[in-house]
């Protein structure tokens, strides 16, 4: 059983005992068996109250006390967490402390309702909004129905919303976890997770893949597990058998044993079998994540973004405080690879001195590279902070471009690259237009990045955060995967190394295909690595490209990752 991010359908079958498996979306993680057991749902407002206008005042204070209270729970969180969990934790507080809430709070009560009512219909109007908008921001909607119940019951008195404890090992299963409680989590207590809500990139996601959790999240026939019943959870595959006998479990848990100790037995630089050479370097995405990723057994990064820097301000972070934090990753990775990422604005990272807040449709609007035309000042004042954090650094710098979707824009990005004295500048596949004419983009710039998430989105029309269109989403679509190799052997014939930094590089079976389709290095989370490596090790190039042409002549994406399992075994 490998580990790796996985979206399957949304759907029940029927597995060869006559027991339904429930599919969702897997994080990885491997497999656990155990008993279920289910978020209690949070306490329900009482009936309404009238609020004498004397009382008023009295009353608002009550209620922005409790955001105050939750904001502040929140942050001692984040501070005895710590790395990721604490920044995610801190995203939350942040919403919580939001002053717009506090005085859209205050206005209800001051308009009649109780505490806990203009509590519950200021955090409905705020839900509203970030429904409205999709893709990231409706993921985001399961943090506001943490903090509104939370301040909830602590303006009611009630005890916080909060995890099960029957006191034995478990998997959890809930509509969808906060951060709150996803960072509370004890491995050594909970084995699994699995959510009827939530997608890839949600917090449920990216804390079990911190956690090394097996998860499944986006699971609609979650909803009919009962506490204690028994099941199966793979991470990888995306699945959930209720009532697994005894022999499947057994061979679930052989099949991570193995994976485990084929991980274990492989180290250095990525290679197949007969020593093809494929780059294997991690995902980097916030300071408390750079000790780890570069504790990594890897040849550096794939994919440095540099968003961090410019989220919750109001204003561009300088050239001096962009080249003291890119100088701690180049002096972290001093003798590798680091692939920065320009800013990447727009869509699901808006900016208020970047992005226009009227776009009818983000995802499709100014993002990325294309943020440029609007403020041009803000791609040259990041240029100038990577080359003034290069200079004198023994890390091997690289910059890439999102969203490049025409030749031109790559050419004119390489040259602003290069006169700022940054040797190596490539350009992002993102969108179809860029893998068709791949050969044009690499004859203007040093090498080619595929993001396959954004590239399955663009490439189906479909939402890559929408959990009712994962089968869309999957990377294994053969479609997809065409656009890989198109990218690949345009790369190839102009001489430039084309690499993969979306989610299906930390797959290790997809991994060999990619390789196969002409994939030169692969970027993904730390902890995925190992087993892409031993992955790799055990087959070689030909083989990784045989298995490239059955994923490629599959009708679907369900029918291509079951053949190259089979044939892979």
């Amino acid at each position: 059983m490998t580990t790796g991010t996985t979206t399957t359908a949304i759907t029940t079958t029927t597995s060869t005992a006559g027991t339904a498996v429930l599919h969702g979306i897997g994080t990885g993680g491997g497999s656990a068996a155990g008993p279920v057991a289910r978020m209690a749902p949070p306490s329900a407002v009482p009936a309404p109250r009238t609020v004498n206008p004397a009382d008023a005042p009295a009353e608002a204070a009550r209620a922005r006390g409790a955001l105050a209270w939750v904001a502040g729970e929140l942050e001692e969180r984040a501070a005895a967490a710590g790395g990721d969990t604490a920044a995610v934790l801190s995203a939350q507080a942040m919403m919580a402390a939001d002053p717009t809430l506090a005085d859209q709070v205050g206005e209800l009560v001051l308009g009649g309702l109780d505490a806990p009512h203009a509590l519950d219909e200021a955090f409905r109007a705020f839900r509203s909004s970030l429904q409205a908008a999709g893709g990231y921001f409706a993921e985001r909607v399961a943090d506001l129905d943490d903090l509104r119940d939370r301040a909830v019951a602590r303006v009611l008195g009630l005890p916080m919303p909060g995890l099960p404890d029957p006191g034995r090992p478990y998997v959890l299963v809930a509509d969808d976890l906060a951060p709150a409680d996803t960072a509370l989590l004890d491995p050594a207590k909970v084995l699994a997770l699995v959510t009827e809500r939530g997608g890839p990139t949600s917090h449920t996601a990216i804390l079990a893949k911190i956690l090394g959790l097996p998860a499944v999240v986006g699971c609609a026939g979650a909803a009919a597990l009962t506490d204690g019943t028994q099941v199966l959870v793979d991470g990888t595959a995306g699945t959930v058998l209720p009532d697994p006998d005894p022999e499947t479990v057994a061979a679930a848990a052989a099949r991570d044993e193995h994976r485990r100790r084929l991980s274990a037995q492989v180290g250095g630089p990525g290679r197949t079998a007969d020593g093809h050479p494929v780059k294997l370097l991690v995902n980097l995405g916030a300071p408390a994540e750079l000790p780890a990723a570069a504790a990594v057994d890897s040849e550096g990064v794939g994919l440095f973004r540099t968003e961090f820097l410019y989220l919750d301000r109001e204003k561009a972070p300088t050239r001096e405080e962009q080249t003291a934090a890119y100088r701690e990753v180049f002096a972290a990775f001093a003798g590798r690879r680091v692939v920065v990422r320009t800013l990447d604005a727009g869509a699901d990272k808006p900016l208020p001195f970047a992005t226009a807040s009227d776009e009818q449709n983000p995802a499709l609007g100014v993002r990325g590279l294309r943020t440029a035309r609007r403020d041009p000042q803000l791609l040259e004042t990041q240029l100038a902070a990577i080359a003034a954090a290069a200079h004198g650094s023994d890390a091997d710098v690289w910059v890439m471009a999102p969203m490049v979707s025409v030749p031109g824009e790559a050419a004119a990005f390489a040259e602003q690259v290069k006169a700022h004295g940054l040797r190596t500048a490539g350009a992002m596949v993102e969108v179809p237009a860029a893998a068709l004419r791949a050969g044009d983009l690499a004859r203007r710039c040093d090498f080619l990045s595929i993001g396959t998430n954004d590239l399955a989105q663009y490439a189906f029309a479909a939402d890559r955060t929408l959990s009712s269109l994962a089968e869309l989403l999957d990377p294994w679509q053969p479609a997809l995967l065409e656009l890989v190799r198109t990218a690949a052997e345009a790369g190839a014939a102009q001489g430039r190394p084309v690499g993969v930094c979306g989610e299906a590089a930390a797959d290790p079976l997809l991994a060999l295909v990619l390789v196969g389709l002409g994939v030169t290095s692969l970027s993904a989370a730390p902890g995925c690595l190992g087993d892409v490596r031993a992955s790799l090790a055990s087959h070689g190039l030909d083989d990784c490209r045989r298995l490239a042409g059955l994923a490629l002549a599959a009708p679907d994406a369900a029918a291509a990752r079951e053949a190259v399992r089979e044939a892979a075994a």
